[in-house]
């Protein structure tokens, strides 16, 4: 005799069965299945954007036209407790002591910096007062205030930790002050007035010398906007007149890209992957799933990298800081400022975005969407407004934004791959078989190639220390 116990609610009451019970009945039943899922998984807008350039041998080399370095890279600071100093070899980033290397002068000459704190709505010079005094931005951020036309107050831009002005002093006092420069936050700023450098000076003649030359070859050096030797031309002539002559120089040292890579090892039983394929191939399975977080790190790379990602890697003139905290239309616009030849993308932390979506509610703007691929974006001004949660936010709830004008063509950002590879699974990336070992165990090698290339340094624009979490 078989005995079977019947959770069924109609045994408990002691009413009678009429019909088999549901939880026998799903013992015959075929269950349904996912795959398995994982949370891991992001949209990677950056892998889609991309135009992907085939990296032959491995590498990819970035040609450029000659340019000249004039020195508006920032300035870095070391600290002991609330002291703050510059790095002495940092003052090169100065436009007139670009190139000048004695070191022990460099360090004579940054211990004659006196360092000040200014509080918000502080004033640090003032127009047309008298313009004698190097100013280094040790932290905070300042807003550069000039004159307009008809004697209004017009933004200049925003100066943060890095930024420095009034360098021109070290070749002597300058006049006044053609602007205002007001504290936004606390700020401590570093200062070398004309008279302490002068007698710094005095003892090192070699210092004078150079300046004087860096002055003089900045005056005579015909070069465009963008710091590349002028291509000399005639235009509007009548007549039979003597045509200039001219040539395009290149980089004597282009910047090459090796491809870097990401690899990890699957291994899966031979008892599982004979016996458990049904309703579904467990390698299949196991590889989907490790393909998708090595894609994670390959884009988690491609912005973070300190080689080759593109927020280490945004030229200096390329970064602006907002103006007031938040991520503001006016910034956005300041940005798209720094990429205006053919801007395609915002890539911007979900967060970031949404704290732009609250300083828009706050103005009455409701920014329109855009179709990308199917699927309804934000947009700013036109151009789709990306997430990318690879664009960390900082223990203070700051993030930045980038903005990118891609693809070969329109010399904007590129991603660098290779194409062909032994056992390749999808375009630049490969699962090769390693063998079993003694436990009947196989093993996968799995290989991600890639890098990406900013072709000129106009093509990516960071707004950088954008604060998503201000109240108010």
């Amino acid at each position: 005799m078989t005995v079977t116990d019947n959770p069924s609610s109609d045994v408990d009451s002691g009413r009678a069965q009429s019909s088999l019970a549901t939880a026998a009945a799903r013992n015959l039943a075929t269950t349904t299945k996912s795959v398995p899922q994982m949370q891991g998984i992001s949209s990677r807008w950056l892998l889609k954007v991309l135009p992907w350039v085939q990296a032959a041998g491995g590498a990819y080399r970035v040609n450029r036209r000659l340019s000249y370095a004039v020195g508006d890279g920032r300035v870095t600071f070391t600290n002991t407790g609330a002291e703050i100093r510059v790095i002495p070899q940092e003052l090169c980033e100065l436009p007139l002591l670009r190139g000048y290397d004695d070191e022990a002068v460099l360090t004579a000459l940054s211990l004659k910096f006196v360092q000040r704190e200014y509080a918000p709505g502080d004033l640090i010079v003032e127009s047309g007062q008298r313009a004698d005094t190097v100013f280094l931005i040790a932290h905070g951020k300042v807003n550069k205030i000039g004159v307009g036309e008809f004697g209004d107050q017009t933004a200049l831009g925003v100066l943060a930790d890095g930024d420095h002005f009034g360098g021109e002093v070290l070749a002597g006092p300058q006049g006044e002050w053609e602007f205002t420069v007001k504290a936004v936050t606390p700020v401590t700023v570093l200062t070398l007035d004309w008279r302490s450098f002068e007698e710094m000076n005095g003892a090192a003649g070699g210092l004078r010398e150079h300046i004087q030359h860096a002055r003089a070859r900045g005056e005579n050096d015909k070069r465009d906007e963008s710091g590349e030797a002028s291509i000399e031309m005639s235009s509007g002539h009548e007549g039979e007149v003597e045509l200039p002559g001219t040539f395009v120089d290149y980089e004597l040292s282009p910047r090459e890209y090796e491809l870097s890579v990401a690899q990890t090892v699957l291994r899966v039983h031979s008892r599982v992957a004979d016996l458990y394929n049904q309703p579904m191939d467990q390698v299949e399975q196991q590889l989907r799933l490790t393909i998708e977080a090595l894609r994670e790190r390959q884009e988690h790379e491609l912005v973070n990298n300190r080689e080759f990602g593109l927020l280490a890697n945004a030229d200096l003139g390329q970064r602006i800081h907002t103006r007031s905290g938040p991520p503001t239309p006016d910034d956005m616009d300041d940005l798209l400022a720094t990429v205006w030849k053919e801007p395609s993308y915002f890539l911007a932390h979900p967060r970031t975005i949404a704290a732009f979506g609250r300083e828009c509610s706050k103005l009455g703007l409701y920014p329109a969407s855009t179709d990308l691929g199917g699927h309804q974006v934000p947009s700013w001004r036109g151009v789709p407004i990306l997430p990318c949660n690879k664009i960390a936010i900082s223990q203070t709830r700051t993030s930045s934004v980038m903005l990118m004008r891609v693809g070969e063509q329109n010399q904007g950002v590129v991603g660098l791959h290779q194409t062909g590879l032994p056992d390749e699974y999808q375009p630049g990336l490969s699962v090769r078989f390693m063998g079993i070992d003694e436990k009947a165990v196989i093993s996968y090698l799995v290989s991600a190639y890639y890098s990406a290339a900013i072709l000129v340094p106009d093509a990516l624009g960071v707004l950088e220390n954008v604060e998503i979490g201000r109240e108010g």
